[in-house]
């Protein structure tokens, strides 16, 4: 047998308690859209970013991870087969100076 929840219906005074408190919060709203000097102290959400910022910043972010796993793998790799940083350096323009590389 499923135990129920039961709720209290809310008598006339809630009802119009809460009515009241609504009523409030709503009227100091208009008041504070009303008057322009309390507009700074209405709060608002973060600021919008334009689609063009947001596609920016996750490009930039998907660099820095590609660059990040870049350097995890050549770092594997150098480890690997035991290579010192100026070998790989004396390799990449070996490379470049053959075309092989941009």
């Amino acid at each position: 047998m499923k135990s129920q929840s039961f709720q209290k219906p809310m008598d006339e005074r809630e009802k119009l308690r809460r009515f009241r408190e609504l009523d409030d919060a709503f009227a100091e709203a208009l008041r504070g859209l009303d008057n322009p000097s309390q507009a700074a102290k209405i709060p608002t959400g973060p600021p919008v970013r334009s689609l063009a910022d947001l596609e920016a910043e996750e490009t930039q972010r998907v660099e820095e991870e590609a660059n990040r796993r870049f350097e995890e793998r050549l770092r594997t790799l150098m480890q690997e087969y035991s290579l010192q940083p100026k070998d790989v350096a004396r390799l990449l323009e070996t490379l470049k100076s053959q075309g092989r590389v941009a």
